[in-house]
């Protein structure tokens, strides 16, 4: 390798390094402090190893955890943004793919066309690994709440009815994963770990509140 190319690759190491202190609104199971997007992508990368058998799964595993770790790069420009906020989810596209030509762009043109065909890969959920990867994705963050006893629920209002639509594309993946979901459902309804239910004014008094985009 040229001293350029091993410059702008370590560069980029260094840089990346920031994702450590790039912080979810997640906590960790013991609740003393927000999860780091670092933590969220090898957490997420150990479900890929574990599920990949009892999901049927039979792509290619490397590839997945190569997604899987490429997949929140974006944030360390991004920043991350809560599935529950509507506002910060509007624009998300168009700030994470600026994030990625600026981030990618740091490393030597082959390296970067990798890592940025890895995010928008994963984006696109277009492969099986990518709809692997994403399906897990969404598990993890709804799992990572009950583990650290709803936490960020609690202090963000989120009912049971809010997380319905984003845990839908893990139980629609497949049958194992659908009873994980419902195996964490039930877990998180013995310890009342959602917000109540609202009441939405209407001439049928539907109790709940309006789903988010997945």
């Amino acid at each position: 390798m040229d001293e350029n190319r091993v410059a702008r690759i370590l560069d980029f190491l260094v840089e990346i390094d920031g994702l450590k202190r790039v912080y979810r609104a997640g906590y960790l199971a013991d609740g003393s402090r927000h999860e780091s997007d670092a933590e969220h992508m090898w957490h997420l990368g150990m479900y890929a190893l574990a599920l990949q058998g009892e999901t049927g799964f039979s792509g290619d595993i490397g590839r997945v955890l190569a997604l899987v770790l490429c997949h929140d790069l974006v944030e360390l420009y991004a920043g991350d943004t809560y599935a529950y906020d509507a506002a910060g989810v509007e624009n998300q596209a168009e700030r994470e793919e600026e994030a990625a030509r600026e981030l990618f762009g740091k490393l030597p043109p082959d390296l970067g066309e990798f890592f940025y065909g890895a995010w928008r890969e994963f984006e696109e959920q277009a492969t099986p690994e990518g709809r692997f990867a994403r399906a897990l994705d969404h598990l993890q963050g709804f799992a990572q709440n009950v583990i650290s006893s709803g936490k960020s629920w609690t202090e963000n209002g989120i009912t049971r009815n809010r997380t319905s639509l984003r845990t839908s594309f893990p139980r629609q993946y497949s049958p194992a994963l659908a009873e994980i979901v419902e195996t964490l459902y039930s877990r998180a309804d013995a310890k009342g770990l959602f917000a109540p239910e609202v009441p939405l004014p209407g001439p049928e008094g539907v109790v709940g509140q309006p789903e988010e985009k997945a």
